[in-house]
């Protein structure tokens, strides 16, 4: 029983289920792990240069909240080559899920429904309690692909908000442009609120990455630059879409996160002009090599970005199917993590290519 003295919406929070797993695997030794979501790469050289200089040079305080002026004009300038025919508010935020924070609180009323699909990040439903609202799903499974009879289904009157992950967390699955440009349209056209989560965006390996932001001007977009350069630690974000909500968010940070790091904010100028090209051709051949791995035992859509494989467990419980894999010494996350369901496994390849081919073999053997 919780604590009286502690506020009702907590009794709606609850402990991720990736940190249930490190819970079970904590005595392991050597474990070979695949669960988290944490690139395998250090943060490149000339960006971490660019944090020495800005601590010498002492950036150590507050910034505008909104981040610094150089940082942003570097983006509205990306975003105006990006979305010519658009004018785009942007701001810097503590992190993609700092942005998420700030936008669901500027959105969500208590009893307000946000609609996701099934699977979706683990941080979002616990987002939507903390604002007094209500996650609806709509079901993707087998394909992940958006079905918007489905979608259509799941709008009542208290909708407020459709959230879309693209390229997905859990999944790895890139929504086609078409895809993207109908939902677009279904949101604009009912007066919902369409939030992009794109924090993989540069994860994209079989066609180029697209957002539904390109389609109505309309839509929130929250963006990160952690995954992309390694820097998950430094809480690097960023949101972009129209002003009305870009200030709201602003002026709900003054009062929260107050503004991004300030060392953190000048180190991403210099990570704008670093070329992570040839990080993401190995991701893409970690990709490869895993799949390659497990498709002749094992079910599953084969990701275009991101960096994991949501496979089909071999047993009617993936969460049985995940401890049995630890106890094998490998570290894997349950599906319904991320999902109503019980029927997969998150695989993080973002690991060495030993630590990847030991999973495999782990893998292999259980299925066998």
């Amino acid at each position: 029983m919780s604590d009286p003295r502690l506020a009702d919406r907590l009794s709606e929070i609850t402990i991720s289920g990736i940190r249930r797993i490190f819970e079970l695997a904590k005595n392991l030794k050597d474990p070979i792990d695949l669960s988290i979501g944490q690139p395998h790469f250090d943060v490149p050289e000339p960006i971490k240069r660019a944090a020495h200089n800005a601590i010498e040079g002492g950036a150590n305080g507050y910034t505008v909240t909104q981040g610094i002026p150089a940082l942003r004009q570097r983006l509205s300038e990306i975003l105006r080559q990006k979305y010519p025919n658009q004018d785009r508010s942007v701001m810097i935020t503590s992190g993609t899920s700092g942005g998420l924070v700030l936008a669901l609180m500027c959105l969500v009323n208590p009893g307000d429904e946000v609609i996701a699909f099934d699977p979706y990040f683990v941080m979002y439903p616990n987002l939507v309690s903390l604002c007094g609202g209500r996650l609806v799903t709509v079901d993707t499974y087998p394909t992940f692909q958006i079905d918007l009879r489905q979608l259509e289904a799941a709008v009542s009157p208290r909708t407020k908000v459709v959230i879309v992950n693209s390229p997905a967390n859990p999944t790895g699955v890139v929504l086609p442009a078409a895809a993207l440009r109908s939902l677009a349209d279904f949101c604009r056209e009912r007066g919902l609120v369409l939030l992009s989560d794109e924090i993989y965006h540069a994860f994209c390996y079989d066609e180029p990455f697209h957002s539904p932001a390109e389609f109505d001007e309309n839509v929130l977009v929250v963006d990160g630059f952690g995954k992309t350069y390694g820097m998950t630690g430094w809480r690097m974000g960023f949101a972009h879409g129209p002003a009305w909500i870009i200030e709201e968010m602003s002026k709900l940070q003054q009062f929260t996160f107050v503004c991004a790091p300030s060392i953190a904010q000048h180190a991403t100028l210099a990570a704008l002009d670093f070329d992570v090209t040839p990080i993401i051709a190995e991701y893409r051949r970690k990709r490869d090599r895993i799949c390659a791995g497990l498709r002749d035992r094992y079910d599953f859509v084969t990701p275009g970005g991101a960096f994991y494989v949501f496979v089909k467990a071999p047993s009617p419980s993936a969460t049985a199917f995940v401890e049995k894999a630890i106890a094998n010494n490998l570290l894997i996350i349950p599906g319904k993590t991320f999902s109503r369901k019980d029927t997969h496994f998150r695989i993080s390849f973002a690991a060495s290519d030993a630590t990847i081919d030991r999973g495999i073999e782990v893998l292999n053997q259980l299925a066998r």
